[in-house]
């Protein structure tokens, strides 16, 4: 005879392990401007799993990221780039939440000027904040309900006064559902490879960080309760946004 007993705990686990999953997403596509890039430029991880340990080289690029792919991603400093959140690979259906379940939290933009875009592994240089969205507590709205809201989508703007040339840029969701425990804070983020074109000469790189190095397991970004009765505003880890006069 079958044991039930055994087997509905473990349907239910299952399911509840499926439902955990679901909610894994990838930045996967781009655009630029108005001209859709799909997955020309960017380095794809192998899986839609977070990256948990914050200290970890794996926090630049993602799992497999320090590898160059062959597609570059042409840009005009100065106009619109959008990266594409999606749960599953080559799914970029709107009905589907680009990052699913209770995954809430920020999402940040950073760019990186490099040598060579196919080859460098984002490690060497250093990384410089060109957007973010955290939390508004007015309309209680996290950065990747906007995701969700706009089809995976988040557009933002190439700092107009930056040189040409090779850029990597890095697009990352850190869910928060799990954060109010050190650990716990889930970050999704890929790559894309860019050449910049620009009209400013010389232009400037701005300051930044390294990556992994900019966040730490106890800022309070990474390491928070949103659940908690005493959450009531969120700040967004890692550098500021750089200068408007880059803009």
């Amino acid at each position: 005879m079958k044991n039930c007993a055994a087997t509905f705990p473990l349907a239910a686990g299952l399911l509840a392990l499926a439902q955990y999953v679901a909610g894994h997403a990838t930045f996967q596509q781009s655009a630029h401007g108005s001209v859709d890039d799909g997955k020309t430029c960017v380095r794809m991880p192998p899986s839609n799993s977070p990256v948990t340990d914050i200290t970890s080289s794996d926090m630049a690029c993602n799992v497999g990221g320090s590898k160059g792919v062959a597609g570059v991603c042409e840009a005009t400093a100065g106009d619109t780039f959008t990266v594409e959140m999606h749960q599953q690979s080559n799914d970029r259906s709107c009905a589907t939440e680009a990052i699913g379940g209770n995954h809430f939290g920020p999402v940040l933009i950073y760019m990186s000027k490099v040598t060579d875009a196919t080859s460098a592994d984002g490690s060497s240089g250093s990384w410089f904040k060109v957007d973010e969205f955290g939390y508004s507590a007015d309309n209680k709205t996290w950065g990747t309900d906007l995701l969700n809201a706009n089809c995976g989508k988040r557009t933002f703007k190439i700092p107009s006064k930056i040189p040409a040339g090779d850029y990597l840029v890095r697009a990352e969701a850190i869910a928060l559902h799990a954060a109010g425990q050190k650990g716990g804070a889930q970050a999704y983020m890929s790559c894309y490879q860019v050449k910049v074109a620009s009209s400013t000469s010389p232009g400037q790189v701005p300051a930044g960080v390294k990556i992994p190095g900019a966040y730490s397991a106890t800022d309070p970004g990474i390491l928070v309760d949103i659940y908690g009765s005493s959450f009531k505003s969120y700040t967004i880890p890692g550098p500021a946004v750089i200068d408007q006069s880059f803009f």
